[in-house]
């Protein structure tokens, strides 16, 4: 499969900030930053981001935020701006009374620059990480923001607790048979009855390089071995927070063995098939819309 595709940028990527590593070395330097005029901040509430009504980010200064109950994790700088996101835990029915609109970060994203989206994805995925981590897990005890929320500390064992980031393959297979048809699949769940199908992914396991996880996913899920990897793009993803690692494959077998457990259906379909289903007029095939890496692994495909 020839590996080529469109001079674009994901949605999630495209972050124009300087995250700053120099000024992180020094905390005093952040803790001036955050409290400085020229800071701008971005309001989250139970991880959904502020927006104006013209569907952009609602940045504001720090006089303008409500109380908050944690520390404001530092983005970075633009044209020399420090950059906060800051996570409010308002009640629902305080967003009006504070002035905020909070939205769905994935919605949101169907209206934001790639630049905007790429920040949200950021501060989005650290502010879940500072939430979900408020502990130390060698030792059970409490730990505190360090390096303007790049790290954690445990300062009863010493230990440095650093954000991950799940690395996830994402692959669209092509049959080598004649070169006309791809593998697409749904996965058991709500949309188990639909006519929606996507690229075949899953997360990489410990050991294993990427190629690995691609034929090893295929094969669980579908019964069909892969042969030729090759690398198409990637797409931060920040639910919770994920690398979606975009592949191409050359299937060495046809016919497919279904994970009952796993997938409701894969299928092989056509060229004429999916491109139709990219237009929107295949009544019985459906794909991920363009905010998805998976949009673009099967336009490539589809468009070659």
């Amino acid at each position: 499969m020839q590996n080529t595709y469109e001079n674009f940028t994901h949605t999630f990527a495209g972050n124009p900030l300087d995250r700053g590593q120099h000024l992180r070395r020094d905390e005093p330097t952040i803790t001036a930053l955050a409290a400085s005029e020229a800071a701008r901040y971005l309001p989250f509430n139970k991880l959904k981001v502020a927006t104006l009504e013209t569907g952009a980010l609602h940045w504001c200064a720090l006089p303008h935020l409500p109380e908050q109950d944690t520390d404001p994790v530092f983005l970075g700088t633009l044209d020399d701006t420090p950059h906060f996101a800051v996570n409010l835990s308002l009640a629902e029915t305080d967003n009006d009374s504070n002035g905020f609109t909070f939205t769905d970060c994935r919605v949101a994203a169907s209206t934001l620059s790639v630049a905007e989206a790429g920040i949200v994805s950021q501060a989005r995925a650290l502010l879940d990480w500072h939430k979900r981590n408020p502990y130390c897990a060698q030792c059970a005890q409490p730990t505190r923001m360090g390096r303007g929320g790049l790290v954690r500390h445990c300062d009863q064992c010493a230990r440095h607790i650093f954000p991950r980031t799940d690395p996830v393959a994402i692959m669209l297979i092509q049959d080598a048979l004649d070169g006309d048809s791809c593998l697409l699949g749904k996965a058991q769940g709500r949309m188990a009855t639909s006519s929606f199908y996507s690229a075949l992914a899953g997360f990489v396991d410990q050991g294993e390089s990427l190629e690995e996880a691609v034929r090893r996913e295929v094969f669980e899920e579908a019964g069909i071995r892969v042969g030729n990897v090759t690398y198409h793009s990637s797409q931060p993803w920040p639910f919770p927070s994920s690398l979606m690692i975009g592949c191409q494959g050359i299937a060495l077998d046809h016919d497919i063995v279904i994970d009952p457990t796993e997938m409701a259906d894969v299928a092989w379909f056509t060229r004429a098939e999916v491109r139709a289903g990219l237009e929107g007029t295949n009544p019985d095939l459906r794909v991920p819309g363009p905010q998805a890496i998976a949009h673009h692994l099967i336009k490539t495909w589809a468009y070659l």
